[in-house]
């Protein structure tokens, strides 16, 4: 059978970089050779892209064969698009578009899916509208704190209890996530959290929480993985407890009572379902240790893909090895491609209205 081409896409200008190269070269390693044709190409900080050997190892961009522009994609011949990039720019839908516009197969969901779930405060607010149960929150804009912040904080200390969670409301990884137990403590929390975006989601902190996680595959008839659980090594599961000190651990499967197993992974598809997702997405719950008390923590359109990665773990402990699973997620990519293709993307007027 003649191999697919795969275009494996890494890198990106976003504060995830460097675990989208680790990511990558773990995809990389896991596809199978015999099946594929892979043609990694590499998205430096500043934007550049560039076209890697194709059995580089070290994906460094200093092995850059050649410059390229995002549209010659295309004349490579690529088959399907593999992403495996995190975070803005690689996760909110805007390079999906141009894969969009491109006409090519790509993995992961769609552009609207991809913005609405990058987008924490909007991707709660669609939980809430279809009853999935989520922490108590509220957020704030740029403009709005740097005009008023005292009646920000006001706002935020009536609506919630400390310790809070502020976050960036556009960034993946815990990257800029501060833990505030305080009220003294919130507003270098937040100036800080405004240096990753314009926007900020302020969380209520669960009582005694474990962090529950799911992996999500599938297209129309989305599957739940086995669940798995993170003992993190920091006080809540920031970047360097999930990438630095490879202290934190992971027990899969989660010990959980099977009522409240099963009650996460029908949410865990039912947010898939809301959030239009496809391909696949891991979801992520806190349940309270005590009443078992579940809340929708997010969605992650493209979760990690290391060693470490919980996604490629729980389907192995489900009974799917990480090279089966890259084949499974590339079917789909190729199946909702087909089905997109039927659309009919232009009409013949009766008129030629638009000459006269």
């Amino acid at each position: 059978m003649k191999k697919i081409k795969v275009a494996v896409i890494f890198g990106g200008t976003n504060t995830e970089h460097e675990v989208s190269i680790v990511s990558a070269r773990s995809v990389i390693n896991n596809l199978n050779p015999e099946k594929f044709d892979i043609t990694p190409i590499y998205i430096s900080k500043h934007n550049q892209w560039g076209m890697l050997p194709p059995k580089e190892a070290a994906l460094l961009p200093e092995t850059i064969e050649h410059s390229i522009e995002p549209h010659d994609v295309v004349d490579q011949q690529i088959n399907v698009i593999f992403p495996v990039l995190h975070g803005p720019f690689g996760e909110d839908g805007t390079i999906q578009g141009l894969f969009e516009m491109l006409h090519v197969p790509y993995v992961g969901c769609n552009v609207i899916a991809s913005a609405m779930c990058m987008d924490k405060v909007v991707q709660k607010q669609l939980c809430i509208q279809q009853g999935l149960p989520v922490v108590p929150f509220v957020w704030c804009d740029r403009f709005g704190w740097e005009t008023d912040p005292k009646k920000t904080i006001q706002y935020i200390t009536n609506k919630l209890t400390f310790p809070v969670f502020v976050k960036p409301a556009n960034q993946g990884s815990s990257v800029g996530v501060i833990k505030v137990n305080k009220p003294e403590e919130i507003t270098s929390a937040i100036t800080d959290a405004f240096t990753f975006d314009t926007k900020v989601i302020i969380e209520q902190g669960v009582n005694n929480p474990r962090e529950i996680e799911c992996a999500v595959l599938g297209n129309h008839q989305p599957q739940a993985s086995t669940l798995g659980e993170i003992i993190p090594s920091n006080e809540f599961y920031d970047y360097d407890a999930k990438y630095i000190d490879g202290q934190s651990e992971a027990i899969i499967p989660a010990d959980l009572p099977a009522k409240v197993s099963k009650r996460i992974k029908d949410y865990a598809i039912k947010a898939f379902q809301v959030m239009n997702c496809a391909g696949l997405a891991r979801v992520d719950f806190l349940v309270e240790k005590q009443t078992h008390t579940i809340y929708l923590n997010e969605l992650n359109t493209m979760p990690g893909f290391t060693a470490i990665s919980m996604y490629p773990k729980l389907w192995q402990a489900s009974g799917m090895e990480y090279p089966q699973l890259l084949e499974r997620l590339i079917e789909l990519a190729i199946e909702r491609h087909q089905e997109a293709s039927k659309r009919q993307l232009s009409i013949t007027p009766k008129l030629s209205w638009q000459k006269e």
